[in-house]
């Protein structure tokens, strides 16, 4: 192999790993039969969530992912394979999951959340867990339920005494 070949798949291995340890999250998903325009459509929503998909071949893919230490993906880089890069995981794989549900033709492959390879069942579980924000509003309301309880039952009280 050239030099200059080599040198430049060197490069891409690098930026991969460089992606891996600057996002939250990535996303292996296969593409094929997808058509162009709903393939735009997909970047499109995750662009708009601060989330970018990108084709990568899959032995890059499976030396970066030695690189930083992710062990079980070797097993899903088959086939053609393309990785949503994301600092929100939260937000990216609720927008792959409700694609994949729309659009049958979108396989999730394999995902890294944190570090921890997910596989597509653990993958399902975490796109349909409520994000950040619905999350504390949840915790907001399970600890505001007993004062308002109290609040309640205090209010009933002073009005019977009227």
């Amino acid at each position: 192999m050239k030099q200059a070949t080599l040198q430049k798949k060197v490069e891409q291995v690098n930026e991969v790993v460089e992606q891996f340890q600057n996002n939250q999250s990535a996303i292996v998903v296969n593409c094929i039969g997808l058509t162009v325009a709903e393939v735009m459509d997909l970047r499109r929503q995750l662009y708009a969530k601060g989330t970018e998909l990108k084709v990568i071949k899959n032995n890059v893919l499976r030396r970066a992912a030695a690189t930083v230490g992710y062990v079980g993906l070797d097993e899903v880089l088959s086939g053609p394979s393309a990785v949503a890069f994301s600092n929100d995981a939260a937000n990216a794989s609720k927008v792959i999951y409700d694609f994949a549900k729309k659009n049958k033709r979108l396989g999730v492959k394999a995902g890294v959340v944190d570090g921890k390879v997910m596989n597509v069942e653990e993958f399902k579980v975490f796109a349909t867990l409520p994000n950040k924000e619905g999350m504390l509003s949840m915790l907001l309301s399970v600890l505001q339920a007993p004062i308002r309880n109290l609040a309640y039952a205090v209010k009933s009280v002073a009005e019977q005494n009227l």
